[in-house]
């Protein structure tokens, strides 16, 4: 236990520099090293303050040049300028998205237009293959006389219904 506790007064003693008091005799130092340690506290709490100085009226052009004016801008309003980043960035993206539905709406109409022509294209061949005279010149091209082209006109038969 006692070896603990010389191990972190050693450490205190190294983090202050200055010993602390083991004897009643030296115990006057303490006051004196709590005094620094308060005050280098203090300082530290002063210059680590993120409430900086609203920047004044007059601006110099060492202000001006050496940032601080920018700095101090851009530090105020942080989360609208994120805002404004992140509304660009949305927009941008939206925007080449919607290029990107164009471009593929285009290319979709033109597939379109293309299957439409070879559609009217493939119906008018089936219209001039199922003509009479194409079926009649294909049999006899065929040598099939067995099929013949009728002399009488068609005979309607009437069902009666019941």
């Amino acid at each position: 236990m006692k070896d603990e506790n010389q191990e972190i007064q050693m450490d205190i003693e190294v983090a202050t520099e200055e010993p602390i008091a083991e004897s009643p005799e030296e115990g006057q130092k303490e006051p004196e090293n709590a005094a620094n340690v308060q005050s280098t506290l203090q300082l530290i709490k002063e210059s680590a303050s993120e409430d900086d100085e609203a920047v004044s009226g007059t601006l110099t052009l060492k202000q001006i040049v050496g940032g601080d004016y920018l700095f101090s801008l851009v530090r105020h309003h942080v989360w609208l300028i994120m805002l404004i980043v992140l509304i660009t960035t949305i927009y941008v993206g939206v925007r080449y998205q919607c290029e990107q539905d164009v471009l593929e709406i285009n290319q979709l109409e033109k597939d379109l237009v293309d299957a439409k022509f070879k559609s009217l294209a493939s119906s008018s061949n089936l219209t001039e293959l199922c003509r009479q005279s194409n079926v009649l010149r294909v049999l006899h091209e065929n040598q099939d006389t067995l099929l013949q082209l009728s002399d009488q006109p068609p005979y309607i038969i009437e069902v009666p219904e019941e």
